[in-house]
């Protein structure tokens, strides 16, 4: 195997390992970003308190390093016609997790999927336009996936958004 110089971003970071150190820059254009995807290289920068050419190459470098994965848009989901959420959880057969998580992947609806230690596998949180839809997942389609055991379903009656940092 290859040993690659410090500061190389040829390798892949190990799994359950932290990739290169984040400064405080680093930390505030993350979070500038986060609250804003937009913002021009003008604007951050300002925001941040470095040059143009700096704010650039580090976004440039968080981008190559996959500390930034993507842009994307925050999304309200009852207005895009998901009004009912829930979170779903799943206990499956014993080492049935990829098998069950490649099928799951699969199923509409599920906007994310974790496994977790305790007493439950998996904790998906699911949203449908409605009860009937939010039914037709859980016993229609995720009961449906091999190697699931059971779910118990808790409906999100309110939701708070986390703040935004400016």
């Amino acid at each position: 195997m290859d040993h690659l110089s410090p500061g190389s971003t040829a390798s892949p970071v190990p799994p359950g390992r932290s990739a290169a150190a984040l400064d405080d820059v680093d930390r505030a254009i993350l979070r500038e970003l986060t609250a804003d995807g937009r913002l021009s290289m003008r604007a951050l920068a300002e925001r941040v308190s470095v040059s143009r050419s700096n704010v650039y190459a580090r976004v440039e470098r968080l981008i190559e390093e996959g500390v930034i994965a993507g842009f994307t848009a925050r999304v309200d989901p009852v207005r895009a016609g998901l009004g009912t959420a829930a979170y779903v959880l799943v206990n499956i057969e014993q080492n049935s997790w990829r098998k069950v998580s490649a099928q799951l992947r699969e199923v509409p609806y599920i906007q994310h999927l974790a496994f977790v230690g305790g007493d439950v596998d998996l904790v998906m949180l699911v949203r449908t336009p409605d009860n009937a839809s939010l039914r037709d997942v859980v016993l229609g389609r995720i009961h449906a996936v091999e190697g699931v055991r059971s779910t118990r379903t808790w409906l999100i009656f309110d939701e708070t958004p986390t703040p935004h940092h400016h």
